[in-house]
């Protein structure tokens, strides 16, 4: 297949946590940055977080400290564990790859995942 694979996603109470994964497709050539994004319903989507080729990893504030993003070189696996999960942190979440960090937004270079749900109840 020619998309990623998210997985992890479900409900959850607040203060829980969950780890997000999500399977590089195979037909990827550039990995040099990974990222996962969320969109909620009436909004826009934005980045959460992404790591780069050197491991260097950049975050929104909104989940500095609760969320980490990792990475299985092996595997060919990207990570994403949240904790002290809030209700806003509710959306539904994809991870993406490109060959810049910068673009993401590039259809012709990067490649996206069809996403996995996240609910978390107050």
């Amino acid at each position: 297949q020619d998309q990623h694979v998210e997985s992890g996603g479900g409900s959850v109470q607040a203060g829980g946590s969950l780890r997000l994964s999500c399977q590089i497709s195979r037909y990827t050539v550039s990995t040099q940055c990974m990222g996962w994004f969320r969109q909620a319903i009436g909004k826009d989507r934005e980045e959460v977080a992404h790591i780069d080729g050197d491991g260097t990893t950049k975050y929104a504030d909104s989940v500095k400290g609760r969320f980490t993003i990792s990475q299985d070189n092996a595997k060919k696996t990207l990570y994403l564990q949240m904790n002290s999960l809030k209700s806003e942190d509710t959306a539904m979440y994809y991870c993406a790859t490109a060959a810049d960090c910068g673009w993401f937004q590039l259809p012709l270079h990067s490649r996206w995942g069809q996403g996995t749900q996240v609910t978390v109840s107050s």
